[in-house]
Parts: C-alpha cells; sequence; structure tokens
C-alpha cells in the first residue's frame, strides 16, 4: 500500500525539551493549541486520545474562513515510545476543502534531544503524490504554531515558578 520511500520527510528543532515536544503530539489539550493549517480551531470536545501501541487519536478540525468544512482525523497508533516515538496511519475524512477526497496516510515523528535543551523532530510521513504539497504546507504552518505554543507553555511554567 505504501512505498519504501516517504514521500513527505520534514526535520524541525523546537526550543523545548523532548519529553514537553512529545506530550505536545500526545496530550490533546497541546494538539487543540497548534495542530491544523493556520486559520483552523480543533473542536476540544471532540478529542478522544488513548496514546499507546493499538491505540488511537481522533479529533476535527474546524477551519474559520470556512465553518462547514469538518475535518476529522483518526489515527491508529501502530508504534509508540514515550519520548521518542509516535507511528501509525492517519484516516482524513469528512467534509474536506477544495476537492481534496477522504483518504489515509502512514506517519512516523521521532523526536531527539538537541543541545540546549532542545529537540530535533524527524518527520516521515507516506502521503498520495498529490497531496504532498499541501501535506508539507499544512505540517509547516502547524510545526509553526507549535513553535509558538510550545514557547508560551515554557513562559508560562517559568512565570508560575516551575
Amino acid at each position: 500500500m505504501y512505498p519504501d520511500e516517504p514521500q513527505l520527510a520534514i526535520s524541525r528543532v523546537l526550543d523545548a525539551p523532548r519529553t514537553l515536544a512529545f506530550r505536545a503530539f500526545t496530550d490533546p489539550d497541546h494538539v487543540a493549541k497548534w495542530w491544523g493549517p493556520i486559520d483552523s480551531t480543533l473542536l476540544r470536545d471532540e478529542m478522544e486520545f488513548d496514546v499507546r501501541p493499538g491505540g488511537f487519536q481522533r479529533w476535527t478540525v474546524v477551519a474559520a474562513s470556512q465553518p462547514d468544512v469538518r475535518v476529522r482525523i483518526r489515527i491508529d497508533l501502530t508504534d509508540v515510545a514515550d519520548g521518542d516515538l509516535l507511528e501509525g496511519v492517519m484516516h482524513v475524512t469528512g467534509r474536506l476543502p477544495g476537492d481534496i477526497e477522504p483518504f489515509q496516510t502512514r506517519f512516523r515523528v521521532e523526536f531527539y534531544d538537541e543541545p540546549g535543551g532542545r529537540t530535533r523532530l524527524e518527520i516521515r510521513q507516506w502521503v498520495p503524490a498529490h497531496l504532498t504539497g499541501p501535506s508539507t504546507q499544512g505540517w509547516l504552518e502547524a510545526l509553526d504554531q507549535l513553535d509558538a505554543t510550545l514557547l508560551d507553555v515554557q513562559a508560562g511554567a517559568t512565570d508560575a515558578g516551575v
């Protein structure tokens, strides 16, 4: 079903420790703050996570500019190593933007320690070829939002004396 090589490969260094970066991908309160393209929101009451091998993550994304577009994400987690790895199959359904049809994609996100308490993400995704561009753009926008969210979380922890 999937070729050997991923169609999408992104490497990103975050200004956050690995435990926080991993939590940003596995805690629904964190994911709700950064996932998705700019101008979209996640419906927190429609999020459900069971993060473990054989577990799942589910949520709905709504675009502010197109509130009738409701993208439903269901991830079947195939491998989870706490703080190190998330791997699974993402099923994208619902009312999608433009002429995009529902699809599924395999992904792998690896987390590595970097100097200075930072974390390097290695994201690999096997997507239908015609969705490589939109998927890359979506990841880049989401990761920009993740950077900002992680800075806010750490600033809040510092302000609280944590």
